[in-house]
């Protein structure tokens, strides 16, 4: 156990990252919406890291759907173990472009916690609920109103109570909004672009999903290597490279060091490419970054063309396969016979819900109960209202589980 007496030379051991000129640096931050006094040991973006992990939102993420809902696998990756992917491959760039690790760290690891369950079926469910009210759901929305709203652990404030630099990414990571279509986010600069920490967010999120749905949608079944190497010609070029390497290893393997060599390419491009447009932009300040006319992170022609072409093969092949697309159409009823019940009948609703009818709209408030369910919790509620077992419960794409769980 330290002493006393130790304790202060622990604390001189922290050394000061060297950032980039053009780094969000921790000094530049605008703070918090209720101030709080600084921590003896870390920094405001280490706390919000923090925050966010021990948040109740981000427990959930454990039990939503990325890809697959009812998986025959324990290894398809979940909402929880794709966010973690995703920060591990945003703090390699922030490293490698010499950005502020610990911002980006935070927002790679907040940037799912607004999803709904189900995944896309969820939200593509909400948000026709809510254009019915000339309103709508965007999870990265929902994701603001938990860490502003929803999460109570402070008796001094209620939210997370997270860095302006947070709130902002939250929102701007992945899309820009038009202060005239959404003045209730004027405070977020909206005629600016966010810092490169938070531009980052959205290319290493789609780099960390192509390669690991590449990875399920083959541990599923519903995609095979053939496919893949018949209709992807990137993919192809490093399978020959790859077999030629290794002609007596397991295919699963080679698959492996596939998308191994996959991610280790995109993520190079992605890095070399921001540096090149960064130094050729003269971005000398993160300042400069906001002012700048379009976003600067991003990856090269090439890879960025690799990028399209994955996502159009995982479109056509994964997501909108009659396996998936079936169970993706259920789902989203689901969530809609749901919505419409608890907006006819809002006593069915939580008490903690209910308190919130007199100050806020009634549809609101159901897409807020909704939005914040794991997958199984809303599967029970729908169990409870309807008094039926919902079909797929008990079964993996409406196949028998056992035929095509793997060990």
């Amino acid at each position: 156990m330290l002493t006393a007496e130790r304790r202060p030379l622990v604390l001189q051991c922290y050394s000061v990252p060297m950032y980039a000129p053009y780094a969000l640096l921790p000094d530049d931050s605008r703070g918090r919406r209720y101030p709080e006094p600084p921590h003896p040991y870390r920094s405001d973006f280490q706390r919000d890291r923090d925050r966010v992990v021990h948040s109740r939102a981000f427990r959930r993420l454990e039990n939503k759907t990325q890809v697959f809902t009812y998986r025959g696998s324990d290894h398809f990756r979940n909402r929880l173990t794709h966010t973690i992917e995703v920060t591990q491959i945003a703090r390699t760039v922030a490293s490698a472009l010499r950005l502020n690790s610990d911002l980006v760290e935070t927002l790679a690891l907040v940037h799912d916690i607004g999803h709904p369950p189900f995944g896309h079926a969820g939200e593509q469910a909400l948000d026709r609920e809510m254009r019915t009210f000339a309103d709508m759901f965007d999870h990265n929305l929902h994701a603001l109103r938990i860490v502003e709203h929803f999460e109570l652990r402070y008796p001094e404030f209620r939210g997370l109570n997270l860095t302006f630099e947070v709130r902002e990414g939250i929102i701007k990571h992945s899309r820009d909004w038009s202060a005239a279509e959404f003045p209730e986010l004027g405070e977020y600069l909206l005629d600016q672009r966010p810092p490169l920490e938070a531009q980052l967010i959205d290319l290493t999120d789609e780099i960390a999903y192509n390669v690991a749905d590449l990875d399920d949608g083959v541990e599923s079944g519903i995609i095979s290597i053939e496919t893949i190497r018949e209709h992807l010609p990137s993919f192809e070029r490093i399978w020959l490279e790859v077999e030629q390497r290794y002609p007596d290893a397991l295919p699963k393997l080679k698959l492996s060091e596939c998308l191994r060599r996959i991610l280790d390419r995109m993520v190079s491009d992605l890095i070399h490419a921001s540096g090149h447009r960064i130094r050729a932009a003269r971005i000398n300040r993160s300042r400069e970054v906001r002012a700048y006319p379009e976003r600067l992170i991003g990856l090269s022609a090439e890879g960025d063309a690799e990028r399209r072409a994955t996502k159009a093969f995982l479109h056509a092949y994964l997501y909108d396969s009659l396996v998936l697309s079936s169970d993706r159409a259920r789902l989203e009823n689901l969530i809609s016979q749901l919505f419409r019940f608890w907006l006819a009948h809002p006593e069915e609703l939580p008490q903690s819900y209910q308190d919130q009818l007199p100050d806020e709209k009634p549809e609101r408030i159901v897409c807020d109960y909704s939005a914040g369910m794991t997958d199984n919790f809303i599967i029970r509620e729908y169990e409870r209202v309807a008094g039926e077992a919902f079909g797929i419960r008990h079964s993996v794409f409406g196949q028998d589980a056992a035929s095509v769980t793997k060990s």
